[in-house]
């Protein structure tokens, strides 16, 4: 049996095999960076990529997109943590799981869609720079204050005390390092492009630490084994705080939409298959659900290893499932490896990661060509980074709503006065109590001893409180002694 009839079942096998390594490159440093900066142990940021290649990967969805820990869930699961302690992340990854499978099964998957852009990518701003500000204080060895207006606060006196520290300097030189590798590496020859830039990141410092004996933070190291804590009967009594559950539904909101504005980007990379969200939903909370049961991080699709499996030439699902393969395997048999890793270096990743969740270029474009979005995405940003995740979603939210809602109601009021006769007002467009008090000012404003004639049939909409007001003034205009108003309806 020759070669080519032992793949006629897997005709894009050599394609996705050498994707699936690439992915697998550019997977595991971030696996484990957005572990340590979540503040668990290390090898559960593997877990979450395992589980994400192997299990999300095998299921229908989204063909060519890979999932895993995600640098945009960092914030809100350090905060997780922090408040209700490990034993409840995996609580909470499990019912943010099961509530995604139910999203999905109700076709809930496409109304994601309708989430307004801005608030999406202020949402991903806001975590950009909460990242960014704790992500230093970790290259400069320092302990981070807890909440995001004391991290920028705080910066410029943190770095001025580690320049006069020789282990912290060590450590920020590293992370300064490591953030230079990974802008300059595609300028670096193709063939050393051929090494994923954050491999390559880690891999120097990890070098470089080691020979120059550099006293600096390195991964602690338990054990695939050991790192997995699947959530005990107790943890789930938790279920009963309202903080746990609005951290919960800010889990599923910000993982479902994160993922499936991934998707719609994964599908203009490539002509194949389009993504079917309501699938790739029950997907990705399939995954999310055995990470809780594992009592790992939780999953999201990742733009940066998607688009790199894309690049890489993977043709179908089978490169993302062997990614996982290769991330098991990379745990199972050299978790050694891990404990030579610099914290700084896992730092300046995420800091790099940070910096591509702001979109500078898409702010100042948006301001000038559409201001009120640019104003939604700075604003959300802001209250992220002022209050709290959820607080800032909710508010980027309502300034989308409110900002539509006052689009939608657009009106025009014609008025036609010969001079003689009763005037003629034309009312058109889509008349709402958030434009009553233009209305009625200037309807208010017509000669009250002349009739008047009110054609309202150019309106696409009248809401009650703009009828019951449009029938007030009509009355007190006629109770002047003129004629009743003629009111021709829509």
């Amino acid at each position: 049996m020759d070669n080519r009839t032992a793949l006629t079942g897997f005709p894009h096998l050599r394609q996705d095999f050498a994707a699936s390594l690439v992915v697998f490159l550019v997977a595991l440093p971030l696996c484990l960076g957005v572990a340590v900066a979540s503040g668990v142990p290390a090898e559960l940021g593997l877990v979450t990529g395992i589980v994400g290649g192997i299990v999300t990967g095998l299921m229908r969805g989204s063909s060519l997109q890979v999932s895993g820990p995600a640098a945009g869930l960092t914030v809100l699961v350090f905060e997780a943590v922090r408040e209700y302690g490990l034993p409840v992340l995996g609580v909470i990854v499990l019912t943010t799981g099961v509530l995604q499978i139910l999203m999905g099964v109700l076709g809930l998957g496409r109304w994601f869609r309708a989430i307004s852009v801005s608030v999406v990518e202020g949402m991903l701003a806001g975590i950009g720079l909460v990242l960014i500000a704790g992500q230093l204080y970790a290259m400069a060895d320092a302990e981070a204050p807890a909440s995001g207006p004391a991290k920028l606060a705080g910066l410029p006196a943190t770095l001025a005390e580690s320049a006069g520290a020789t282990a912290s300097l060590a450590s920020l030189a590293l992370g300064v390092g490591t953030i230079a590798v990974l802008v300059l590496w595609k300028r670096m020859p193709k063939r050393l492009r051929a090494v994923p830039g954050p491999l390559a990141a880690v891999g120097l410092a990890t070098l470089v630490a080691l020979v120059f004996s550099l006293p600096v933070a390195t991964v602690e190291v338990q054990g695939l084994l050991g790192s997995v804590q699947p959530p005990s009967p107790s943890a789930f009594g938790g279920l009963a705080d309202l903080g746990l559950l609005a951290t919960i539904v800010a889990f599923t909101l910000i993982a479902s939409a994160e993922s499936l504005f991934s998707a719609a980007a994964v599908d203009r990379l490539h002509d194949g298959p389009r993504t079917a969200y309501d699938k790739e939903l029950v997907a990705q909370g399939t995954g999310n659900a055995v990470c809780g049961v594992l009592g790992a991080l939780p999953m999201t699709a990742v733009i940066v290893r998607s688009a790199a499996n894309v690049q890489a030439g993977a043709r179908t699902k089978a490169s993302r499932v062997l990614h996982g393969v290769w991330l098991l395997l990379f745990a199972a048999l050299l978790p050694g490896v891990l404990g030579h890793i610099p914290l700084p270096a896992l730092a300046g990743i995420l800091v790099h990661s940070g910096a591509k969740l702001i979109p500078l270029r898409g702010i100042v474009s948006l301001w000038r060509e559409h201001r009120g979005e640019a104003l939604i995405l700075v604003v959300t940003a802001v209250s992220i980074v002022a209050v709290s995740m959820f607080e800032g979603v909710l508010i980027g939210l309502a300034l989308a709503v409110a900002k539509t809602a006052w689009e939608a109601s657009h009106i025009r009021l014609e008025v036609i006065d010969k001079g003689a006769g009763p005037v003629q007002a034309y009312l058109s467009g889509n008349a709402t109590f958030l434009r009553l008090p233009k209305i009625l000012d200037s309807l208010e404003a017509l000669p009250q001893d002349r009739p008047v004639e009110l054609d309202l049939s150019g309106l696409h909409h009248l809401d009650h409180a703009c009828r019951t007001a449009l029938e007030s003034w009509a009355e007190r205009h006629s109770s002047a002694g003129t004629e009743p108003v003629r009111v021709t309806a829509p």
